[in-house]
This record gives C-alpha cells, structure tokens and sequence, in this order.
C-alpha cells in the first residue's frame, strides 16, 4: 500500500469519526443550537420561503379554480332538478286534475245507465268561437251520429252538428249561432194541502245571453209557479235529445213581452269554461218529421241481386233527420 493510498484511507477515517461525534452531539437534547446549525437553518428557511410562496399561490389559484368549477357543476345539477322538479309538480297537478274529471265521468255515467255513453275528448277549441263550437276525437267510425246529445258530469253542453270519419264539431248550448231549440222541463215542487206535489212544467231553451251568461228558457205556461234554484232538465219530447239531461238551475223568472207565457233565465250545470272530456249520449231510437219512433240500429236489406246472381249487401239506414231548424230537440 502506497503513502497517498494510507493516507486518503486515515483522512476518511478521521471524517467518518468527525460526523459520528458530530451526529452523535447534535442528536442529544439541547437548550441551544450551535451556530452552524442556526446558520444552515436559516439560509434554508429563507431560500424555501422564496420558492413555497409562489409555489403556494400557484396551488391556491388552481384549487380556486377547481373548487368554482364543482360549484358551477352542482349549481347546473340543481337547476336541472329544479327544472324538473316543477315540470313534475305540473304534471303531477294535469293528472289530479284529469282523474278528478274522469271520477266525475264515471260518476255521471252510473246516474245514465238507461243511455249508451261514448267518453271523448276536446281536441280543438277555437278562440274566435270559443262560446260556439268545440272539436271532438269520435266521429262515424266510432258511432257518432249528427244532432247526439254531448254531456259533461256535470251537465248537457250542446249536440253533436257536423261528424267526420274521426272527429265531430259540437255546437255548444252557449253559441250565438244555435238555431235548434231544446224542449225542457222545469222540476218544480209546490205543497198542497201539507203534503208536496211534484210536477214538471215545459218550455223551450232557445237563446244564450252573454252579457249574464245565462241560458234563456221561452214558452213556459202563465200562471205556474216558478221559483229560484229549481232544476231544469231535456224532456226528451223533442225526439232528439235523451230525457233527464241536466241543463242547469233557475235564476229568475219574468213575463214575456206579450204577458202570455214566462221567460226563466238559467244558470248552466255545465262549466264551459272547461271543456277536457265529455260524453256523446246515444239514444236508443230517434223520432222521424212525422212522429214515428226509429231505432237507431235499424237496418234494410236490398233483396234485388247484383251481378252474378249474388244479393247485394245491406244497407244501413241513416237515423231520421230531426224537424227543420227552430224546433225543439
């Protein structure tokens, strides 16, 4: 072994030892640093002061961004639920309020079990004749025949006036324009000697009033007493319209121009304001001009054959049409 190589080996001895006794007096607990140790304490702090601050603030900036970003994020999701929220409030309000009419419906056919019902629903509503017509989703294909009778659950709303392959125009009870009249009956109770007496009194529906939006009931005889509140119904007399429809309650009851018969002004059952669903009352049979009762399934058969010796198939008959425009229905 050379002198350099002995000595370089006795120099990393001598460092090897310096650093264990130095390890050795640093680690134990003292009340003081020694000066190098302050010295290189302090050059580090000050130098990792330099470089955490900016680095820091990066941090910061960036975490301020990610944090606006999940709050953008769960604002977008709350909107969204709010959004759906109300739509679903909504909906859920249309279906209240649909199963309300249709328990209504259903309540109003048990008390018309003698007439054959179709449940329809209003597919049109123009603005222009609003207090006229409506537009219903039945038509020929689905048995609906001109002049039917058309209901709500709470009362009659007018007759079926033109019918397609699937829909019919209905002209309202409340239309300016309605020219066909309907017999009623006005369901009065008047006591006689302690005991009620029930009796019905006629008369024809003919006008609307849309000032007092009132129906106007002519032709009532002189003399009947008629009091407020008193039902009226269809009397069926009319061929047309079913017996027992409700039309709606008596308000007021003056003398015509001529002081011959009465004018009732009626307050109507039905809600015209809201028309969703209705029912066509199918009558059992119709009364012809003349007076004669016919069914409404009646068929005939042509017996002449056709070509090739085979009969020809039947025909069905249309129902009679009712008396002209201005009679009673």
């Amino acid at each position: 072994m050379s002198f350099f190589g002995s000595k370089r080996l006795i120099i990393v001895l001598v460092g090897l030892v310096l650093l264990i006794s130095v390890v050795g007096f640093t680690s134990r607990e003292r009340v003081k640093l020694t000066w190098p140790e302050m010295f290189f304490k302090d050059t580090f702090s000050v130098v990792q002061g330099l470089f955490y601050r900016p680095a820091q603030a990066v941090s910061g900036f960036f975490q301020e961004l990610d944090d606006a970003y999940s709050v953008y994020e769960e604002n977008k999701a709350l909107k969204a639920g709010l959004d759906q929220y109300a739509r679903l409030t909504a909906e859920l309000h249309d279906l209240k309020a649909q199963n309300e009419r249709l328990r209504k419906l259903l309540k109003a056919q048990d008390t018309l079990k003698s007439y054959g019902l179709r449940f329809a629903e209003v597919v049109a509503r123009n603005p222009d004749t609003w207090n006229n017509v409506i537009t219903i989703d039945l038509g020929l294909k689905h048995g609906i025949k001109k002049d039917m009778a058309v209901i709500t659950a709470k009362g009659m709303i007018g007759r079926v006036q033109s019918v397609a392959n699937f829909s019919a125009t209905v002209e309202l009870l409340t239309s300016y324009e309605r020219r066909d009249h309907i017999s009623a009956d006005i369901q009065s109770v008047q006591m006689v000697n302690g005991a009620p007496v029930y009796q019905n009194i006629s008369g024809v529906v003919e006008e609307y009033d849309p000032q007092e939006r009132l129906l106007i009931m002519r032709k009532i005889p002189w003399g009947q007493k008629i009091e407020a509140k008193q039902q009226v119904i269809s009397s069926g007399l009319g061929g047309v319209v079913p017996r027992n429809l409700p039309i709606g309650y008596i308000v007021r009851v003056e003398p015509d121009d001529y002081g011959l018969t009465q004018t009732a002004y009626i307050q109507p059952s039905a809600d015209f304001s809201q028309l969703n669903e209705v029912m066509v009352v199918e009558r059992d049979f119709t009364i012809s001009a003349n007076g004669e009762l016919i069914p409404q399934n009646q068929t005939t058969q042509t017996p002449a054959p056709g070509a090739g010796g085979k009969a020809t198939p039947p025909a069905s008959t249309k129902s009679a049409v009712p008396p002209a425009s201005g009679g009673g229905q």
